[in-house]
């Protein structure tokens, strides 16, 4: 065995596990071995748990591991949502010379299938193709060609209320050091409309696609894809000419772009041949802005959409504190704030409800919505506290 540690030096060595026998061979010899909700794959894919931590290994032909390992790290480094790569190794089995990509299984995620068959998921569904088409524009902005983009090659994690798309498969994906030409985004939609409309057509045709359940009909899931990517393209590439004294504008534009989620790395302005008039165009990298405000405030880890939620919130509580203290107050003092008097508090009765696919940043968001919803109702704010006595008591 050719073994390509990873990154973290707390990850296990699996030297352990029988390398010599192919994954198929491994279901009665392996202790460590898991059973997760995944989706389809067209290769041999086993989780083992080391200390809690669950890893996916995925068989592939030889040389295959080593390609697939480089794209992932370039995905981590650009900040994609996609799995992240732990290790690669080559395996002489019974069965020959193969390689083995071990990534770190993606907590909290949910395949598609899981999506489309469950009846009390179908308010997702809409959703998980908005998150698709979402994930597309994120790797091409990266620089990154999927080349099999598909239903079943992508996981979904619930997203306050929303869902979001990570790539979970990327043996066919290719690195670009530049944004990506049209001519090879538009290759890349067409492949995604075959995929998708392909996987749909499967599951139909398995007798696990309620008729009538989707919001969007099933011959015009791709192309729903495809239309959304584009009009999300559109806006992150628009230009804007400012007139004289419309400089104000510029901050209307990042703030614009923030607020779906997009970072803005640079802001180009060029004159244009009217002369006074100049040409705004922003240039976006990840779509982790919320995510990264709120991590560098207060440590938390959540999805983009969630992490959104909680800056408004902390945003609130900024007002609040330099309306009673009659003096401005610092994000960052807001941010502790509510951190130690409204989030942990809240999560430290919600923990018990954590699931293999909920996670306690989306059952704050959860009880977000309930307030908004019980507010809305009563015509008032009722606060916190009944919000969440409500919500918990709805699973008693």
């Amino acid at each position: 065995m050719f073994f390509y540690p990873g990154k973290f030096p707390d990850d296990p060595d699996f030297q352990d596990l029988p390398w010599q026998l192919p994954l198929s061979q491994w279901k009665d010899l392996v202790t460590r071995l898991v059973e997760v909700s995944q989706g389809v794959a067209r290769h041999m894919v086993l989780f083992v748990n080391y200390r809690g931590k669950i890893f996916a290994l995925k068989e592939m032909p030889y040389g295959v591991a080593e390609k697939e390992f480089e794209l992932l790290r370039h995905c981590e480094e650009l900040h994609l949502p996609a799995v992240s790569p732990t290790c690669h190794l080559v395996t002489e089995t019974v069965e020959g010379r193969k390689s083995v990509l071990i990534t770190r299984y993606l907590e909290q995620s949910v395949p598609y299938r899981r999506i489309f068959m469950h009846p009390g998921l179908k308010s997702y569904r809409k959703y998980l193709l908005d998150a698709m088409a979402g994930l597309i524009v994120q790797l091409h902005l990266g620089g990154i060609f999927w080349g099999d983009c598909s239903l079943s090659n992508t996981l979904f994690r619930r997203d306050a209320g929303a869902l979001r798309a990570y790539l979970v498969d990327a043996e066919t994906a290719e690195f670009h050091e530049r944004r990506l030409s049209p001519t090879l985004r538009f290759h890349d939609l067409q492949i995604m409309e075959d995929n998708v409309n392909g996987d749909l057509v499967d599951l139909k045709a398995e007798g696990l696609l309620p008729a009538e359940e989707s919001s969007v009909p099933l011959s015009d899931t791709g192309t729903y894809i495809r239309l959304r990517y584009r009009d999300l393209w559109e806006e992150i590439s628009r230009e804007v000419i400012l007139q004289p004294g419309e400089t104000y504008r510029i901050q209307e534009r990042i703030k614009a772009l923030n607020d779906l989620g997009f970072s803005v790395r640079d802001v180009l302005l060029e004159q244009t041949r009217q002369g006074e008039q100049l040409r705004l165009r922003a240039v976006v990298t990840d779509r982790n802005f919320h995510h990264d405000q709120l991590q560098s405030l207060t440590g938390l880890e959540a999805e983009e959409m969630q992490a959104r939620k909680m800056m408004n919130e902390i945003q609130e509580q900024k007002a609040t504190l330099s309306r009673e203290n009659n003096r401005s107050t610092p994000l960052s003092v807001a941010a502790f704030h509510w951190l130690e008097h409204t989030y942990l508090p809240a999560t430290e009765r919600l923990a018990r409800l954590v699931s293999g696919e909920m996670s306690l940043a989306e059952l704050y968001c959860q009880v977000l919505e309930h307030k908004w919803y019980l507010s809305e109702r009563a015509g008032r704010d009722i606060g916190h506290q009944t919000a969440m006595d409500d919500y918990i008591g709805l699973f008693a």
